[in-house]
């Protein structure tokens, strides 16, 4: 089979990532309309609730799983689960993401780079190669893997976990850490990431930071998208900061589409940048707008305060040790 040729393939994983940024479901209820000051935020509850092994469970989205035995073979087509099999002290048999895996927050350059990568594009990923790992369980990404669920259950089942909120991503830890058995695993870094994000909250509130405007974003020049509040980064965001980018509606094609006018009424203080480069040749996001008259009229672009972030981690990376990483980086970007 020849390979899919270079536009293709970046028109594939822009549609994965822009279904990922709006989750493809509805966005759950908001908790609290942010304000300059933050005060409206709720408080991060930090109490964990008791787990228990179980080869049965309902994942945050009320799906029920069932594995015939605890998986300890798990092909990772996904960042939630390589973030989460990592975090639970296991290491993937195979991933579709070592950019991911090999970062610090998950495996680090050296033991990262062990991981079998499973060839194939994103979304396309070789089946008999995945069936050669002998894998207890796959999971990968709704609307992206359904269309290889019919031959990957021919050996094992396929989860497509999808979170749109911090506490469905701990939801999927805790899920996977009952599979597993490694229930106190699973609550320990549920306990830390609870205690991290309570802290977190805290601290932009006691700095003013949470009257910051904050801005994550992707895409190209001629279709911008952003993680809004609908999508678990968006989400995550605007626990912490000011975060003025709702969905728009439910049509994932536009759900996340913002043009350069749209960023400039919302006036944002700092903007976060995750490139999608597929060559050397290719540019940055942030330098492809820098000559737009538009967007030089941006807060952050007249304060220099435009970050190009790890493309994978604030991607990709939806896990507790991703979020974490993402939060210590925010706050270290974020002026008070």
């Amino acid at each position: 089979m020849s390979r899919p040729s270079l536009a293709v393939r970046r028109a594939v994983l822009f549609l994965a990532v822009a279904a990922a940024a709006t989750a493809c479901s509805t966005a759950p209820a908001d908790s609290g309309t942010p304000s300059s000051s933050g005060s409206s935020r709720p408080s991060i509850d930090r109490a964990v609730a008791p787990l228990e092994p179980s080869l049965t469970v309902t994942d945050p989205t009320g799906r029920k799983i069932t594995v015939s035995k605890q998986p300890e073979r798990i092909v990772c087509l996904n960042g939630l689960c390589d973030d989460i099999v990592t975090t639970l002290g296991l290491t993937p048999v195979g991933t579709s993401n070592p950019a991911l895996i090999k970062h610090p927050a998950l495996l680090g350059e050296q033991t990262g780079a062990a991981v079998p990568v499973v060839p194939g594009t994103f979304g396309s990923e070789d089946v008999e190669a995945i069936a050669s790992m002998r894998p207890d369980l796959v999971i990968g990404l709704p609307g992206v893997h359904d269309p290889l669920r019919e031959a990957i259950e021919r050996f094992a089942p396929l989860w497509t976990p999808d979170p749109v909120t911090w506490e469905q991503s701990v939801g999927y830890l805790r899920a996977l850490g009952a599979l597993t058995g490694r229930v106190e695993q699973a609550r320990s870094a549920e306990e830390k990431f609870r205690g991290k994000l309570a802290d977190a909250v805290e601290r932009t509130r006691a700095s003013g930071q949470a009257g910051k405007k904050v801005l994550l974003m992707y895409g190209s020049v001629d279709s911008i998208g952003v993680d809004t509040t609908a999508s678990l980064k968006g989400d995550l965001l605007a626990k912490l900061f000011d975060y003025p980018f709702p969905g728009k509606g439910g049509d994932v094609a536009t759900a996340s589409n913002y043009n350069v006018e749209e960023l400039l009424a919302r006036q944002p203080d700092v903007v976060f940048v995750y490139s999608l480069l597929f060559s050397a040749k290719d540019r940055t996001l942030s330098a492809q707008l820098a000559d737009n008259p538009v967007w030089q009229q941006i807060p952050a672009v007249k304060q220099q305060r435009v970050h190009e972030m790890h493309a994978k981690l604030w991607g990709s990376g939806r896990g507790t040790r991703s979020m974490a990483a993402i939060i210590d980086e925010a706050l270290e970007k974020v002026p008070a």
